[in-house]
C-alpha cells in the first residue's frame, strides 16, 4: 500500500465464526502468493482467535477495496489518506486501527473551540493534552515517550503547553459528554456531588448562575437532563485546574441556560490564564464562545485529522462550505447553505388539527401550562421553540393522549408517531430487528436512501439498542419515529448529542420524508440552526419556567423568533458569506441596533 493509505479492522464486527474468509481468498496480492490479508492467532481478540490482519505494505489501497466489498459484516475499510499530511499519526491504537494526526492548542487565558464529526478522534486528543495517554506517533508496538513527542511540536505553539505537561505542572477538570451516566456512578444527592469540587470557593455564585439551587437536595438520579447538564458544568467549573475540557455543554439546555454557559466559561478562561478546551455542535454557541478553532476532519472510527487553529467565523464557515482553505481539503461533497432572508412563506394546506384553548394543571402549587387555540396544517414542518420547564414537553403528551388537558379536548384520533426528549430504548434487541419490528418497508431501497443513509444506520444495525451511544441511540430513535405511519410525527430535541453533520442530515430527512409524504411535523428543539432549516411556521413558549407556561398560535418565523428572542433579550444576524445564523454579542453595537429596531431575528 501506498504510504497515503491505512488499513482499518473493526474487530468487534470481525466475525470469522459467520464467514468463509472472503476478505483473504478474494485479496488479489494473497491470489499471487503475497500475505497480505492474514490471520493474528493469538493478537486476535479473546475467543475469536482467527480474526484477521492486513498489511498495509502490500495492500493495494483504496482502488482495489476488493475485500471491502466481500466483507459480510463491514468490518474493513481502507481508506486513502489526504495528501497533505506528510507526518506520521500522533497516536494510532494499533495494528489495523484508528489513528489520530495532530493536536489541538490550548492558550491561557482563552476558549479553543474543536468542531468535527463524532468518533473522530476528539477524545484522544483530549488524554493525551491530560497527560492520560502518551502519544506513541503511530509506533504501537515500542514504549511510548514524552520526549519524542516534545520533539514532534519542538518549535509550534503547543511547545509550551506539552512542556509544563511533562513537568507535571498542568491539573485537569473534564466534563464527560453524555451527561445521563453520571447518575450511573453517583447515587448521591446533587449537594454532595457539587461540595466535592468546590476548590474555588465560587460554587454558590455557580449554583446560582446556573439556576441548580432548587435541586440541590434532590438525589441525582430524580433530576432532568437539563439539570444534570447544569450540575456536570458547575462541577467542572467549580474546580480549580489548568486545563478544563467541556464535552458538550448544550444538550437539553434551552438558549438562555446556553448563553449563561458561555459566558461563565468565558470568565473563567480569562481568570489567571486558565486553558479551556471545548467541544461543542451548536455553532451558533461554539461561534459566540470560542476565541479560535480546530476543525477536525477524516473518517469516523477509522482515522482523525485536527487542522491548526483558525478563526472561529472562518472556521466555521469553511466547515459548513465543505473545503478548508489552508488545507487544500475538502471534507464534504456539499455545502450547508442557509436561506438569505429569514421569513419562510408557510403554504397553508388543509387543516390537520384545529385545538381550542387547553388547561393542564399537575395540582395546586405545581406547573400549568395553558394553551392558545390553534391550527396545524398538512404537509408543514412546525418548529417549537421556548425555555426548558416552560410545558412544550407536556404539550406533545397531550397531543399523543399520554396527558388528558383539564380544560379543553383535543382531537386523538390522529395517528401520532412521537420521540420523546429523553430515549429508553435500552433492551438486548438489535437495531434491525427492533426497526424491522415497527415497519414493513425496513431494508427496501427507498426506507434505506430516505431514512437508514441520511441518520448513518448502516453501521449499526447488528448492535444491541442498549450498547449504543448517546448519538446513536439518537438516530435510532428519529428513525422509528419517521418508520411508523403516522399523521403527525411529533420529535422532541431530535438534535441533542447528535454532530453537525448528523443534524444537518437528521434535519434533511425529516424535512424530506415530510415533503415526499405530505406529512406534518411537529419539532421541539433549542438549536436554532436546525429550527431555522427544518421550519415553516413556529409554536413560541413563554412564562415562568417551572411555575406556568403560554403556548401561542403558531406564526411566521420571522414574528415568531422575534417574539422568542425579545422575550431572551438575544439578536441573531446573518453571516454575510454563508447567511447562518449568529448570536450577537450582548450589548455590542449590532445587538444595540436590532433592539431598537424590534429586529431580534436577522435585521436586514
Amino acid at each position: 500500500m501506498s504510504s497515503d493509505s491505512i488499513a482499518v479492522v473493526d474487530l468487534d464486527r470481525c466475525q470469522p465464526d459467520r464467514c468463509n474468509y472472503e476478505c483473504q481468498n478474494f485479496c488479489p496480492p494473497n491470489r499471487t502468493g503475497k500475505e497480505c490479508i492474514t490471520l493474528r492467532g493469538e493478537d486476535a481478540m479473546e475467543g475469536d482467535p482467527d480474526q484477521i490482519h492486513i498489511s498495509e505494505e502490500i495492500c493495494l489501497g483504496e482502488s482495489c477495496g476488493i475485500c471491502v466489498e466481500k466483507c459480510p459484516f463491514d468490518a474493513i475499510e481502507i481508506i486513502n489518506l489526504p495528501s497533505e499530511l506528510e507526518e506520521e499519526p500522533v497516536h494510532r491504537y494499533g495494528d489495523n486501527a484508528f489513528a489520530l494526526y495532530g493536536l489541538p492548542t490550548p492558550e491561557p487565558g482563552k476558549v479553543t473551540g474543536i468542531l468535527g464529526p463524532n468518533g473522530i478522534g476528539k477524545s484522544t486528543a483530549v488524554h493525551a493534552l491530560a497527560g492520560e495517554t502518551t502519544p506513541n506517533l503511530g509506533e504501537y508496538e515500542g514504549d511510548s515517550d514524552w520526549e519524542a513527542v516534545l520533539d514532534r511540536y519542538r518549535g509550534t505553539e503547543l511547545q509550551n503547553y506539552l512542556e509544563q505537561l511533562i513537568d507535571g505542572e498542568i491539573e485537569v477538570a473534564r466534563k464527560p459528554q453524555y451527561v445521563d451516566q453520571i447518575p450511573k456512578q453517583f447515587d448521591g444527592k446533587v449537594r454532595q456531588l457539587l461540595e466535592r469540587t468546590d476548590e474555588r470557593g465560587e460554587l454558590d455564585y455557580l449554583v446560582d448562575e446556573l439556576s441548580i439551587r432548587p435541586v440541590l437536595d434532590q438525589a441525582i438520579d430524580s433530576i432532568s437532563g437539563g439539570e444534570l447538564q447544569r450540575v456536570a458544568l458547575a462541577a467542572t467549573l467549580a474546580r480549580d485546574v489548568d486545563f478544563y475540557f467541556l464535552d458538550e455543554i448544550t444538550p437539553y439546555l434551552d438558549i438562555s441556560q446556553r448563553m449563561t454557559a458561555a459566558q461563565l466559561i468565558q470568565e473563567l478562561s480569562e481568570d489567571g490564564d486558565r486553558s479551556m478546551l471545548v467541544v461543542e455542535h451548536d455553532l451558533a454557541i461554539l461561534d459566540l464562545l470560542a476565541d479560535t478553532l480546530h476543525i477536525t476532519y477524516g473518517e469516523p472510527g477509522a482515522y482523525g485529522v485536527v487542522t491548526d487553529p483558525k478563526s472561529v467565523r472562518n472556521g466555521i464557515n469553511e466547515y459548513l462550505s465543505g473545503y478548508l482553505d489552508n488545507e487544500n481539503m475538502r471534507i464534504r461533497p456539499e455545502s450547508i447553505t442557509f436561506e438569505e432572508h429569514a421569513p419562510r412563506a408557510a403554504t397553508k394546506g388543509q387543516p390537520l388539527v384545529e385545538y381550542p384553548d387547553l388547561h393542564k394543571s399537575y395540582g395546586e402549587g405545581e406547573f400549568s401550562l395553558d394553551v392558545e387555540a390553534g391550527t396545524i396544517y398538512e404537509s408543514e414542518v412546525l418548529g417549537v421553540v421556548g425555555p426548558n420547564g416552560i410545558g412544550k414537553s407536556t404539550l406533545a403528551k397531550m397531543f399523543t393522549g399520554a396527558l388528558d388537558p383539564d380544560e379543553g379536548e383535543l382531537d386523538t384520533q390522529l395517528d401520532i408517531a412521537y420521540k420523546p426528549q429523553y430515549i429508553e430504548i435500552d433492551q438486548p434487541m438489535r437495531v434491525d430487528a427492533f426497526l424491522s419490528s415497527i415497519t414493513d418497508q425496513f431494508g427496501s431501497s427507498y426506507w434505506n436512501t430516505e431514512i437508514a443513509q441520511p441518520l448513518q444506520l448502516e453501521r449499526i444495525m447488528e448492535q444491541n439498542l442498549d450498547d449504543l451511544s448517546g448519538g446513536e441511540r439518537q438516530r435510532v430513535a428519529i428513525a422509528a419515529c419517521l418508520s411508523e405511519d403516522a399523521d403527525l410525527y411529533l420529535l422532541d430535541e431530535p438534535s441533542a448529542h447528535l454532530d453537525v453533520e448528523q443534524r444537518v442530515q437528521a434535519t434533511s430527512a425529516i424535512r424530506r420524508y415530510t415533503e415526499n409524504h405530505d406529512a406534518t411535523a411537529m419539532v421541539i428543539d433549542h438549536d436554532i440552526y436546525m429550527i431555522d432549516l427544518l421550519s415553516d411556521r413556529l409554536m413560541v413558549f413563554d412564562g415562568e419556567p417551572a411555575d406556568h407556561g403560554t403556548a401561542r398560535p403558531a406564526q411566521e418565523m420571522r414574528a415568531g423568533m422575534n417574539d422568542f428572542l425579545a422575550d431572551l433579550d438575544i439578536t441573531f444576524r446573518r453571516d454575510e458569506r454563508t447567511g447562518r445564523p449568529r448570536i450577537n454579542k450582548p450589548g455590542s453595537q449590532k445587538d444595540r441596533e436590532q433592539k431598537r429596531d424590534g429586529e431580534y431575528y436577522y435585521a436586514n
